[in-house]
């Protein structure tokens, strides 16, 4: 697998001078539990990452309800926990990889190449009895320096044009209430973006929580194989980004996450809802 690491893996690599470990473990409901959570225990030497407050911008009209922070901040804050583009960053969480994916995705955004997400969660390596501990580090800062790959993200007008184009395959990594629009718990606007295929995100993890293989992540995605190009959403732009790097794990070279996802798309009144 190119873009995970397996707990033993990660294990034998802690003492690396050049690895950084960062926690990002998230709740939605109570989102300041993922920040208690690491200061109970981490992965020795991890930093951490809030979703809402570091890998977002604030709400607003549009956007969705996590729009992508400005590149500048998040570069800072790269900085400030001793990252740059020749830091490899293993990225992990406690909820099936999506807000790790998130974080992993931005990072490639950013164009960082040597980011990848763990295997299974965090309580798998606590089960494990692999090391913990609550010393929150502190590196010396290093630069980031963005080099942005615009090609990995599709902003609403190219979605917007892509419902008249044939080759582009939209994805929604929603469950089957939300897509099929029976209801919507979440955003309160049930349905998807006309011509959208549902894959649930949880479907890339077998029922371990273990990312599924190559070979089977090609069979999950067969029915889009002959699409030129992909574009995952979800409900804000996290979730899609499990769906981008198992597509990616399964041999497709340039999904495209669009970031604002359904909560950007429902925010306009004239944009068309399909359900099933």
């Amino acid at each position: 697998m190119k873009y995970l690491v397996t707990p033993s893996w990660l294990l034998n690599q802690l003492d690396r001078d050049n690895l950084r470990v960062v926690d990002c473990r998230f709740h939605l409901e109570n989102p300041e539990q993922g920040r208690k959570e690491y200061r109970d225990a981490h992965i020795p030497g991890a930093v951490y990452f809030d979703l809402e407050k570091d890998m977002s911008a604030p709400v607003g009209i549009h956007g969705g309800r996590h729009p992508l922070p400005e590149i500048d901040d998040f570069a800072d804050c790269l900085s400030e926990a001793g990252i740059d583009q020749d830091t490899t960053v293993i990225a992990y969480d406690n909820q099936g990889g999506a807000m790790a994916a998130r974080f992993w995705w931005m990072l490639r955004y950013l164009g960082h190449q040597k980011s990848f997400i763990l295997d299974r969660s965090f309580s798998h390596w606590k089960q494990l009895n692999y090391p913990l501990e609550q010393e929150v580090p502190s590196y010396e800062n290093k630069k980031f320096t963005p080099q942005l790959e615009p090609n990995n993200l599709v902003h609403l007008e190219e979605v917007k044009l892509s419902l008249q184009q044939d080759g582009i395959q939209l994805i929604d990594g929603r469950d089957e209430k939300r897509y099929e629009g029976i209801e919507d718990n979440v955003d309160g606007v049930p349905g998807h973006i006309p011509g959208a295929k549902q894959y649930f995100w949880k479907d890339v993890l077998d029922e371990n929580g273990v990312w599924k293989n190559t070979e089977e992540l090609q069979a999950h995605f067969k029915n889009v194989a002959d699409a030129d190009q992909i574009l995952s959403y979800c409900g804000s732009g996290v979730t899609a980004c499990v769906n981008v790097l198992a597509l990616m794990e399964a041999g497709y070279n340039s999904p495209r996450l669009y970031a604002g996802s359904w909560s950007d798309w429902i925010s306009y009144d004239d944009l068309p809802i399909n359900k099933v």
